[in-house]
């Protein structure tokens, strides 16, 4: 994903987050959520030990630490993920759908013009 965009947050502004996701990391609801050991992208299983804490909206983009913009996700997903939300995954998947539907139609409009067969022009 290409960066197209210029978010400027204060840096005492993610300060502040960071300080209060370090604090949800404290908490029971958190716990429980890691307890279960289920990456939230992938879906798949891991020891809670391998789960990190993903902010859904990343901080640099905007995001705050709360419960609903703070999951449990693998660290191949997070590293993945980087500074995208999902509305960024969403609007690439649509994009390579529309690059392979006009392909597909690119090599159906070639196909159905068939070979150049110099006879016929007689």
């Amino acid at each position: 994903m290409e960066d197209w965009y210029d978010m400027r947050v204060d840096p005492a502004q993610i300060a502040k987050e960071r300080a209060k996701a370090r604090e949800l990391r404290r908490t029971n609801w958190w716990q429980a959520l890691v307890q279960k050991g289920i990456c939230h992208y992938c879906g798949r299983k891991f020891p809670p030990s391998e789960l990190t804490m993903d902010h859904v909206v990343p901080l640099s983009r905007g995001g705050r630490s709360t419960k609903g913009n703070i999951v449990p996700c693998c660290k191949e997903c997070n590293n993945g993920k980087k500074y995208t939300m999902p509305v960024d995954e969403i609007l690439a998947e649509l994009d390579r759908e529309d690059r392979e539907r006009e392909a597909a139609q690119g090599a159906a409009d070639d196909a159905s013009c068939g070979p150049e067969d110099p006879a016929q022009d007689v």
